[in-house]
């Protein structure tokens, strides 16, 4: 039989089933397989053509209604090349309703954008970006991108001066009848035409052939630590997108708003789901409450056909550049390979990397060079949290001591007393301490707490390293204490020393 794996034709025996295909799979990921069928409508897409003088290119429109509103019966005779330099290619004179903002705007390779010269709407142009840049070209508040070419790019480099565009037309495309199945079963039999799409693979705004812009740096890195496991789980589904939210709420910079076409991959800066990741399966208009991060480049149709509760396999270029919780060995290895220079703080001894200098992907990538900050591996403390057990505690703990974002975090240690150490992490104001988890018996030494609501000292993290039925590790009684975890290594705790900054490392 002949499959369609991720876009390759492969061959394989009559009777094979989805694990034998696919032999390395996470077993929890699902895939899209769509059936072979003979039966087809011609369905709208959202692609219009562009047939020029110079060849033809395929634009994604961000709103298909743009096309009935703008491209009428004889625009085209009026889109002659009218200017153009290394940045952009501009097409018209012709009239549009479009409302310049007089401010730039910020725009990539293959954009296409609706603006107007002299801030006169008689005056429209289809411009046309050749490369990353910024421009005042007299567009909408928005930036005025009404697409993005997706077949064609190389036409953006070839356009020349007499050049026009001859004709504007809408792509009709097949749409399958027949149901696309969303599987992760090893045993699902599989039939000869089928195609299978195993993972999702994405590109991040600011890296590219023609540079790395850092002002989205902030934005991506967050982007980039959502899917650093190499997986995207499906918490909300609807006709327009599908989310991630397991880092929901999370502050994220909006850096840059536009289109989100099919494929665009947003961070939500605003709202109870700020930090929440999207990816779009449909074109929707820009938000500000949304800044764009990436887009998908293959696996776009198991975006399309996911629902709430999938796990989708996701690959992203470039990989999050984190050295915090590598030991000074490992960085220097994980630097070697991806051919950035490091400088660190101190060599000698076993030593754990604490901090990083740029802090974000995009800005070490872009500087070629990193710096880290380390502490000897003995002044880390190593522990294990207990989520399913204390799920709101753990996830406080998590924020505010850095481990929601970095594999070490760190805690001041304000008091020691006999058997007990005190750390006092700062938490915002109405954060609540439910009560959770809390122990019945004796508490064995070495486990980590948290001070609940129930008592004046909430959000004090406590350790004991010898058992106790009456008092918790933050020294309250056993109500107001949230058991959340376990110290591995108790022996690093014995140099420690009040008014110092106690480094904590999850172990998962």
């Amino acid at each position: 039989m002949e499959i369609h794996l991720d876009g390759e034709r492969i061959e394989v025996p009559a009777g094979a089933r989805l694990g034998d295909i696919l032999p390395g799979r996470d077993v929890r990921c699902s895939v899209a397989v769509i059936l072979p069928t003979l039966e087809e409508d011609a369905a709208e897409s959202q692609e219009v053509r562009f047939v020029t003088s110079a060849g033809d290119m395929v634009v994604e429109m961000a709103d298909p209604g743009v096309v009935s509103r703008l491209f009428r019966p004889g625009l085209a005779e009026r889109l002659r090349l009218h200017w153009q330099d290394r940045y952009a290619a501009a097409f018209g004179p012709f009239e549009s309703g479009v409302r310049p903002a007089r401010e730039p705007g910020r725009y990539e390779r293959g954009d296409v954008i609706l603006g107007c010269g002299g801030y006169d709407p008689t005056q429209s142009y289809l411009i046309f970006a050749r490369m990353r840049h910024t421009a005042d070209y007299g567009a909408p508040a928005d930036g005025g991108v009404i697409g993005r070419v997706v077949t064609g790019r190389g036409l953006l480099d070839r356009i020349a001066e007499g050049d026009r565009i001859i004709e504007v037309e809408r792509i009709f495309r097949h749409a399958d009848r027949s149901h696309a199945v969303i599987t992760h079963d090893a045993a699902f039999q599989l039939e000869d035409g089928m195609q299978v799409i195993s993972y999702v693979e994405g590109e991040v705004l600011g890296f590219g052939g023609d540079g790395i812009d850092t002002r989205v740096a902030r934005s991506v890195e967050h982007f980039l630590l959502s899917v650093q496991s190499g997986r995207f789980l499906v918490d909300r589904s609807s006709s327009t997108h599908i989310a991630d939210a397991h880092l929901v709420p999370t502050k994220v910079p909006a850096e840059f708003s536009g289109p989100r076409l099919e494929g665009t991959i947003t961070v939500r800066t605003a709202g109870k789901s700020s930090g929440a990741v999207y990816i779009y399966t449909q074109g929707v208009s820009a938000s500000p409450a949304h800044t764009v991060v990436g887009r998908v480049v293959h696996g776009i149709e198991l975006v399309r056909f996911a629902g709430e509760g999938d796990l989708l396999a996701i690959r992203v270029e470039p990989e999050q550049f984190d050295l915090v919780g590598f030991t000074l060995a490992g960085a220097e290895e994980f630097v070697a390979r991806r051919g950035v220079s490091l400088t660190a703080d101190a060599a000698e001894g076993d030593r754990v990397v604490v901090g990083q200098t740029p802090a974000t992907t995009l800005e070490v990538l872009a500087a070629g060079a990193v710096r880290v900050a380390t502490e000897p591996s003995d002044h880390v403390i190593s522990i294990t949290l207990d989520e399913a057990a204390a799920p709101r505690s753990v996830t406080i703990f998590r924020e505010v001591t850095g481990l929601k974002h970095h594999a070490v975090g760190k805690m001041p240690l304000v008091f020691r007393f006999e058997d007990v150490s005190l750390f006092k992490p700062k938490i915002g104001k109405g954060v609540g301490i439910i009560p959770e988890n809390t122990p019945a018996g004796e508490v064995p030494a070495f486990t980590l707490a948290m001070t609940n609501d129930s008592r004046r000292g909430a959000g004090m993290v406590g350790i004991r390293t010898t058992p106790n039925a009456e008092f918790g590790p933050t020294a309250e009684p056993l109500t107001g204490t949230n058991v959340i975890g376990k110290v591995l290594d108790a022996g690093n705790l014995a140099g420690m020393r009040e008014g110092t900054t106690v480094y904590v490392r999850e172990v998962k």
